[in-house]
């Protein structure tokens, strides 16, 4: 038995006030700090969403810091 393959968790996709993602099951309260936004299912197809959206890995403050500078 492979826990991967037997996984059916219903997931959600999370976000915090940092834009970090996350999945997190979806029928448990999301933890303090994050936000739904809006996509559940499998854990596959929350997977492949957050690699589709999350294309910048940094921490909003530190884009933001970083924009600052270059400004």
């Amino acid at each position: 038995m492979h826990a991967e393959t037997d996984d059916s968790t219903i997931y959600k996709v999370v976000i915090n006030h940092e834009e970090q993602y996350s999945i997190w099951p979806a029928e448990r309260e999301n933890p303090l700090g994050w936000s739904d936004v809006g996509v559940s299912g499998n854990k596959q197809t929350c997977l492949e969403h957050i690699q589709a959206v999350w294309t910048d890995m940094r921490p909003l403050s530190l884009r933001q810091a970083l924009a600052k500078q270059s400004a």
